[in-house]
């Protein structure tokens, strides 16, 4: 089983002062994305944590950096559709005002229970845990490596974090991930015989000056 897990989030992407629900749409990186991504790979090089496979989101803004990144451990990203964005259905492409003034109940619900609440045709918090949870466990299981390095979203890095954190759901927004942050976990040894590897989260929302 993998050892240690890199959880990056994508760079900045184009537009990104806007504040607009990206979701499921495909976004560019930004040129300072780029460059954020770049640095964050460096980062990880120069400090010796060196993943021994790197896996991604199928959306473009992830890929890219996960290029970048993985160009510093002569790593090409194996692209896992699993890992891609909460779908925020018809908000996606919307600004936060927008959304406020056209679904203003819908808007309040979302921000006082962002758990079980999901915007029309979209993913609720929990939906996101279901589909993304299962797919991180069997690649740390399955794998030969030891280590691996994800780079994904922001929503779905806090699933992930609260997973293994222990953090419960409902304060998934109390975990910043800034564009192209790092995190590590690392799997220890079970103190007893037959129980589960302990996760401990190490380090969260790194990012290097560009």
């Amino acid at each position: 089983m993998v050892k240690t897990l890199y959880l990056i989030r994508h760079g900045e992407t184009e537009g990104s002062h806007e504040r607009r629900y990206k979701g499921t749409l495909d976004v560019p990186l930004s040129e300072l994305g780029q460059r954020q991504a770049e640095a964050i790979g460096m980062y990880m090089k120069e400090r010796g944590y060196l993943p021994d496979t790197l896996y991604c989101s199928p959306l473009s803004r992830a890929i890219k950096s996960a290029e970048l990144i993985g160009g510093y451990f002569n790593l090409a990203p194996k692209v896992i559709e699993g890992l891609k964005e909460r779908d925020f259905g018809a908000w996606e492409g919307m600004s936060f005002d927008e959304i406020a003034e056209k679904w203003p109940e819908a808007f309040s619900s979302w921000a006082h229970d962002p758990l079980k609440f999901s915007p029309m045709d979209g993913e609720s918090t929990l939906e996101v845990r279901d589909r993304v949870v299962p797919v991180v466990e069997e690649l740390a299981r399955t794998s030969d490596a030891e280590s691996m390095a994800i780079v994904a979203h922001g929503g779905v890095n806090r699933v992930i974090l609260c997973h293994y954190a222990g953090v419960p759901l409902e304060n998934i927004f109390r975990m910043d991930q800034g564009f192209a942050c790092l995190n590590i976990i690392r799997f220890h040894e079970p103190v007893s015989e037959g129980a589960p590897p302990l996760p401990v989260l190490e380090l969260m929302n790194l990012m290097p000056e560009v």
